[in-house]
């Protein structure tokens, strides 16, 4: 059971898509998809021929279970996500994120830096990163969160095994 796509839809007349689909014809496969990958158009339908192909192969992981990742280091990837929002090119690529307290309602989150002058970055002019970055964390996180943001810098940690180690990398 074979497939022919042809892509360049938003490219191409319907004249270049006919002749071209006319010569995959002489292919003998089972389906044609004419598509346009810059537009979509006609992805969707490849897609789900695709799907449809494919084998139902074992569950890897319990069927409640939703994601692999725990909770903290769920908490810390919304804290980096949001500070590459905001920051977008000014955020240092020396940075780490790493839940230091867990106690429900309160999760405090240590946001490491190389230097002092990331720190500045990081918090902002009157902390203004920083609050951004936490309402925005808080929206995505379960009601009644009390979610502590700390800015440290620790020279060198990319470059030390030990801090490499405690930080999970």
């Amino acid at each position: 059971d074979s497939l022919v796509v042809v892509n360049k839809l938003d490219r191409a007349s319907k004249d270049q898509v006919i002749t071209q689909l006319a010569k995959a014809s002489n292919l003998d496969m089972a389906e044609y998809f004419p598509i346009s990958a810059r537009t979509g158009e006609g992805v969707d339908v490849l897609v789900d021929a695709i799907a449809s192909r494919l084998p139902v192969g074992p569950l890897l992981y319990p069927a409640d279970q939703i994601t692999d990742t725990s909770d903290e280091a769920w908490v810390c990837e919304l804290v980096r996500e949001q500070l590459l929002a905001i920051l977008r090119e000014e955020l240092p690529h020396s940075i780490a994120c790493r839940v230091i307290d867990w106690e429900w309602p309160v999760v405090k989150v240590e946001i490491l830096v190389e230097r002092e002058s990331q720190k500045g970055i990081v918090i902002g002019k009157k902390g203004e990163v920083l609050k951004t970055v936490g309402i925005a964390v808080r929206e995505q996180m379960p009601e009644g969160v009390f979610l502590d943001l700390v800015v440290k810098v620790e020279r060198d940690w990319q470059r030390r095994d030990a801090a490499l180690d405690r930080l999970g990398y």
